[in-house]
This record gives structure tokens, C-alpha cells and sequence, in this order.
């Protein structure tokens, strides 16, 4: 089985999310499985130097952009036993940071064109494309559009995964003609309020679609989180599913992080150490018996910033708590966390940073992790904290519903602590309620075990995600030779 991922951001080559942490991890796990795995990327200015200088040329083509022949080198490297291939274009890759340029739409339809483009010079005629997210989402459309006739192509199959489905790629009408070649009988599957939605045209010609969780996957055909697309997610039903991602088991273990203070399995007494380590590095009072609540999130409101601000002052003062906060977003948060750390300097370190070495620490060192997501497709931090022995505090929505269970005192079971609503005093009261079993050494050391004992690894995705591969080339295999036993397994 040959699949080729399509994506804008992959770990370590480049990151500005979770999207580059799926896949970075997700192809090794598939290659695991007996998948013959290939990724494609764009080559962008920000990729380090480390990696740039392994990458090895592969060839040179034309890639056609509406009317234009673009320039495309194709480069490769292999990382961690997965081969990765770059697209090389200056002119549209050789900037500062990845989105967020005016001409985005021009960029990003060079990219799926040259997904396709590329096949044949590097030799993978591949049984699965596997689109991610709406930079990639318009590769089905133009497999359709350009290449269905061609034998090379004809029996690939499309599987479009949407990671976050509030950002989709809306382009001018002209779009659709100027640069993805396409004639007006296409417009109707990409059509969005007189524009073309990227992230439409994969959900309408990719033969299934996926989303990052079961809870996010039946969430998007709803009005409030279908941002316009409910109505077509509804009518693909049929063929589309929610499948939970998983982390880098590997990568992320505190058995042999060496970016943490003191290393554990199952030890809480070793977890302390690490809490004590992160007081002494952030200038905290040193209480080891005292819980620890931590944050590593963007600071924007769909994670639920709204709430913390409302009720954090109220816990500061009156609860016997330490609150560490990572990340860095909105102005305004980061003033507000700021002020508040000035105001309550013994219990509250506010980090306005990004560190990758930091977050390891305060995933060992915390007791809670907060996530209050106003909407979270699945998340990636809950199952880091989980992974870490930090227990999660979630509302239920998305992936956080998927992966986090309550705790239940009388049977024991669950591995963390959630709430319902978008209310601030159920967020205060479900942290409280988190607090009091934190002294009740009974009920901690269950749910922390209930933590410890997940599997967190990308395994079974991989095994949901090589089914649907399956499922989608068999009846190719079958029209094209009905005398072939399909055998499973």
C-alpha cells in the first residue's frame, strides 16, 4: 500500500501547530504498519539549516499555475526512516513565516498542483493521497480536474483529513479559473459565498474525509462549529469519520526526557522532584505539597482564556495553589497574565514565551492541566499532560471529550476531571473539585495511575487510518481485475 501525505507544516522541518506534530509522527507509525509512506512539503525559507543541508535533489519540472509554468525543484530527505520531499519555488516559499500573505491562494495552488505534478519524476505512483487541511484540500479537485485520464493517475484514491475546520482558504472567484485551470463546471464544489473554498473542494471531491476525533467529527455538522459547511459535511456522512490523533510516544516520555529534571515512569515521588526543580527555576516558593496548575496554550479565545481571566484572581486569593502559565497570542492576554503574575508573585509565573524545553518541565512538574477550550478538534497537550502524569481539567468538546474521562470516586476509573459548559464558575468549580481529591492521597493515586496507564501512541490511528486506506483501493483493485482474491490483513 503506497500513500503520499500532503500537508503545509511537518515536525521537525517546520511548525507553526499541531498539524506539523500529526505529521511528523503519523507517517512513522503508518510505516510501522507496512505502509509505504512518502510526505510532501513545501521548502520554506524557515526550515533550518540542519535539515536544508541534508536534502538531497531529486529533479526539476514545470509546474503549470493556471496560465504560468512555475519553476518546482524537488528535494528529498529521509527522516526517521519516512521520506520526506520538498517543493522548491523561491518566489513563493522563500519568505518569512508560512501564511498570512496576500497572495496565498496563488501559493498554496502551486503547491497541490506540484503534489501531483511531482509523482511521476520521483517514481511513486501512489494508491492514497492524503490530503491534509486546506492548504492541500484542492488536490482532489485538480485530480479530478487534469489527471483521472491519464493511466499514472487513474486509480489513486483521496482521503481529506480537516484539522480545524475555522480556517478553510477563501479565494476570489477568479481563483478558480487564473490559477487552478479549472473551468466554471467546477465552481459548484468549491463555491462558498461567490468565492472558492479550499477546504470545500476537498470535502466534496476526496472519496472520504476525516477529522481529528469522533466528538469533532459529529461536532462539525452542527451550525455553530460547521462555519458554513454543516449542511455539506451532513450530506458526506456516509464517508466521513473521526479518529483521535496520538502523540510521539517516543519523543515525549519521561522515562528518558532528558529535558526534565528528574526522569520517572510511574513515580510520584520523582514527579515532585521536577515540581521543585520548576520552583526553583521560575522563582516560585518551594511547596511540594502544594498543586501545581499549569496552561501551555496560544492566548486566544478558543482556548478558553476568557474564563481563566474571569475566576483566576477569586483561586489566586483564596486557594492554596500555584498557577504556571506558556504561550503567547493575543496583546491582551499577555498583559493580563503579565499584571497578573505581578500581583500575585508567590503562586502565579506567567512564561510569555514559546519553548519547547519549558513545556516538557511543566508537563512533569504540574499536578492539573487546565484546558478550557471554547472548541478543541482534538488536541494535543491534553495527551502530553496525561502521557506526563499531569492530570487534565478539560471541557467537553472535541478531542478533549474523546481522550479525557472523568474521575469517579466510587469505581475509580477515569484519568482527569471535565465540565460541560462554556461558564467560567463550572471551570473554578471542576478545578476545586480537582484540588481536594489532590489531597486525598487515595483517590490521586488512582487517577494518576488511570494517566499513566493510556496508550497515548499513534498505533491504533494508524490501524483506523490504514482500514479506510484499504477500504478505498480495494474495489479499485477489484474493477480492475475481478478475478483477484482480496485477502485481509
Amino acid at each position: 500500500m503506497k500513500v503520499l501525505f500532503a500537508a503545509a507544516e511537518g515536525h521537525p522541518f517546520i511548525k507553526t501547530g499541531g498539524l506539523a506534530d500529526v505529521i511528523g509522527a503519523l507517517p512513522k507509525a503508518l510505516k510501522e504498519a507496512g505502509v509505504d509512506v512518502r510526505v510532501v512539503l513545501p521548502k520554506y525559507k524557515g526550515i533550518p539549516e540542519q535539515y536544508r543541508s541534508r536534502m538531497e535533489p531529486v529533479g526539476v519540472i514545470k509546474v503549470p499555475v493556471g496560465w504560468r509554468s512555475q519553476y518546482c525543484g524537488i528535494e528529498r530527505i529521509v527522516h526517521e526512516g519516512v521520506p520526506f520531499y520538498f517543493i522548491d519555488n523561491e518566489y513563493y516559499f522563500g519568505r518569512d513565516g508560512i501564511y498570512g500573505y496576500m497572495d496565498d491562494g496563488e501559493r498554496f495552488s502551486f503547491f497541490n498542483r506540484a503534489v501531483l505534478e511531482i509523482l511521476p519524476e520521483i517514481g511513486f505512483q501512489a494508491d492514497i493521497i492524503h490530503c491534509h487541511d486546506w492548504h492541500a484540500a484542492v488536490v482532489p479537485v485538480l485530480l479530478n480536474g487534469h489527471y483521472r485520464s491519464q493511466p499514472f493517475y487513474s486509480g489513486m484514491r483521496t482521503v481529506f483529513t480537516i484539522h480545524n475546520l475555522l480556517y478553510q482558504g477563501v479565494f476570489p472567484y477568479e481563483v478558480l479559473g487564473d490559477l487552478l485551470g479549472l473551468d466554471s463546471s467546477y465552481f459548484l464544489g468549491v463555491e462558498y459565498y461567490g468565492n472558492v473554498n479550499f477546504m470545500k473542494g476537498g470535502i466534496v471531491f476526496s472519496d472520504y474525509v476525516t477529522t481529528v476525533s469522533p466528538t469533532y467529527s459529529q461536532e462539525i455538522r452542527t451550525p455553530y462549529f460547521g462555519y458554513g459547511l454543516d449542511g455539506l459535511l451532513n450530506s458526506r456522512a456516509d464517508h466521513l469519520s473521526g479518529i483521535v490523533n496520538g502523540i510521539d510516544t517516543k519523543a515525549y516520555n519521561p522515562a528518558t526526557d532528558s529535558k526534565i529534571f528528574s526522569k520517572y515512569r510511574t513515580n510520584l515521588a520523582k514527579k515532585v522532584e521536577n515540581k521543585i526543580g520548576l520552583q526553583q527555576e521560575l522563582g516560585l516558593p518551594i511547596a511540594p505539597h502544594i498543586p501545581m496548575v499549569a496552561m501551555v496554550t496560544r492566548l486566544v479565545d478558543s482556548k478558553g482564556l476568557d474564563l481563566v481571566t474571569r475566576v483566576l484572581d477569586e483561586m489566586l486569593y483564596y486557594d492554596n495553589i500555584q498557577f504556571v502559565l506558556l504561550g503567547t497570542g493575543d496583546e491582551a492576554y499577555e498583559a493580563w497574565f503579565r499584571d497578573a503574575a505581578w500581583r500575585y508573585p508567590s503562586k502565579l509565573s506567567s512564561q510569555i514565551k514559546f519553548s519547547d524545553e519549558l513545556s516538557r518541565k511543566i508537563y512533569a512538574a504540574s499536578d492539573l492541566f487546565l484546558m478550557p477550550s471554547k472548541f478543541e478538534p482534538c488536541g494535543i497537550s491534553q495527551l502530553l499532560a496525561l502521557r506526563y502524569g499531569s492530570i487534565p481539567v478539560v471541557r467537553e468538546t472535541g478531542g478533549l471529550n474523546d481522550t479525557v474521562h472523568s474521575y469517579n470516586e466510587a469505581t475509580g476509573e477515569g484519568n482527569g476531571f471535565t465540565f460541560r459548559d462554556y461558564n467560567a464558575h463550572d471551570m473554578m468549580h471542576t478545578l476545586r473539585r480537582a484540588v481536594s481529591l489532590y489531597h486525598q492521597p487515595e483517590h490521586w493515586k488512582r487517577v494518576t495511575r488511570n494517566a499513566f496507564a493510556g496508550d497515548y501512541s499513534w498505533d491504533v490511528s494508524a490501524e483506523q487510518y490504514t482500514a479506510i486506506y484499504r477500504d478505498l483501493i480495494q474495489p479499485a483493485i477489484s474493477e480492475a481485475d475481478p478475478g483477484v482474491a482480496i485477502e485481509e490483513g
